[in-house]
This record gives structure tokens, C-alpha cells and sequence, in this order.
């Protein structure tokens, strides 16, 4: 894989802390200095500052996103999850939540756990629970689950339980952009709340809108058996 993906897999920095440390001059790969882009095996002799990467201990954390934050690395961009949570060592989220969602989201500095989760063809369940702008009826639970077509795209069948008259739970499989927004709307409806409570096995029960909590040495392992 190319270095800098390395680096980011390995918990070490960023993609782009990666390039910015390879344009520096820093990284050698077997007594060559590195160059951007280049390719690597993990058997490869790559040496920063003259030094073996570093082991870096994995991090783990269920995040409570609150409304209004954006779940980017980039530092540029205003409310970003990364100034939010102030955390002291490099993490990012694993995908994305919509700035004006709020809920469960996996923060990490594990790069291969992460490409493993989002992966769409691994069919990995993630759970919300949506309020509309109006009441709805069977027959939008019935579209809804049996996949909609959001330009282009029909959506996966998915599981919607109803929960009153205007709100009801769904659980999806892959992850469109905006895809619970997209789908409501094709139908007539516009989502006013959504809360994102479960990926996979971990929940959020328990953590209030913006706190946060590691994951457990068994919801790690249960996670990594999932993917």
C-alpha cells in the first residue's frame, strides 16, 4: 500500500501529516529517502527520523455526536469533530454523520478496522431512529423498506419499526450520503431528527448527546469478529 495509507493504518498520524512528514525529508524506506506516493511492504525497513515507526496503542471511542458538528478530520473546516472532542492523540471517525444529525459515531486511530466497517459490501447494520415533519402510514414503511430510489440509486431493503405516529426506528446496510433524508423526501416527507443509536454491536445507550466513552476490551473484540 502506498505510505501514507500505511502510516494512517498504523495509528501513527493522518494521510496528510504522513505526506507533510514525507515532503520534510523525514521517512527513508530500506536507506532511500521516501518519496510522496510511493508504494510499501510492511516487511520494508521504514524509518522516520531514523527511527522504526512507532508502536502506537489503538484507541477506541463511541462518541455521542451533537447536532451542528462535522464528522471531518480536516482542521480547516469549522465545528469539526477533531476540535470538538479535543482529544490528546490522533483519531478520526469512521464515516460520516450529516452535520445536522446527531448520534453514535466511532472515533479511532485504527485505519484497517476502519476500511473494514465501511465497507458496503459487508452488509454492516447501523440503526437510527427518525422523526418526520408529519404523521405517516403502512404504506410508507412498505416503500421505505423495500428500497427507494433517491436519483438514480435504489436503496437496500431495510428494517423499519414504527414507534408513534410520526417517528419510527430503521436499520440500513449501507451508507448513501444523506440516504434516511433522501429516501423521506422521494416519499413526500422531510426528516426533522435523526439519531443514530447502534453500529454493529456497540450502542450508544448510556452516553449523553456530546460525551463520549471507550469501548470495551470485549465490544472491541466482538467488533473485530463482526467485520
Amino acid at each position: 500500500m502506498r505510505i501514507n495509507k500505511l502510516l494512517s493504518n498504523l495509528g501513527f498520524c493522518s494521510r496528510k501529516e504522513a505526506n507533510r512528514i514525507i515532503e520534510d525529508g523525514r521517512i527513508t524506506v530500506n536507506g532511500i529517502q521516501c518519496i510522496p506516493g510511493q508504494w510499501v511492504e510492511l516487511e520494508d525497513n521504514i524509518l522516520i527520523d531514523g527511527e522504526p515507526i512507532p508502536v502506537v496503542e489503538k484507541v477506541y471511542i463511541a462518541l455521542n455526536k451533537p447536532v451542528g458538528i462535522t464528522c471531518t478530520a480536516a482542521r480547516e473546516v469549522k465545528d469539526n469533530i477533531i476540535d470538538f472532542m479535543n482529544y490528546d492523540k490522533y483519531i478520526f471517525p469512521v464515516g460520516r454523520l450529516d452535520k445536522e444529525s446527531q448520534g453514535l459515531i466511532l472515533m479511532t486511530n485504527d485505519g484497517e478496522l476502519s476500511n473494514k466497517i465501511l465497507e458496503s459490501d459487508n452488509m454492516h447494520e447501523k440503526e437510527y431512529v427518525v422523526t418526520l415533519d408529519k404523521d405517516y402510514d403502512d404504506e410508507f414503511l412498505k416503500k421505505m423498506s423495500s428500497g427507494v430510489d433517491i436519483g438514480g440509486v435504489i436503496t437496500r431493503e431495510c428494517n423499519l419499526k414504527r414507534i408513534n405516529e410520526d417517528t419510527f426506528s430503521i436499520v440500513l446496510t449501507q451508507g448513501l450520503n444523506r440516504q434516511i433524508r433522501k429516501m423521506s423526501r422521494a416519499l413526500g416527507y422531510t426528516v426533522i431528527k435523526l439519531v443514530r443509536i447502534r453500529i454493529l454491536n456497540i450502542s450508544i445507550d448510556g452516553i449523553e448527546n456530546g460525551q463520549w466513552r471507550y469501548l470495551t476490551e470485549g465490544e472491541v473484540e466482538a467488533l473485530k469478529n463482526i467485520i
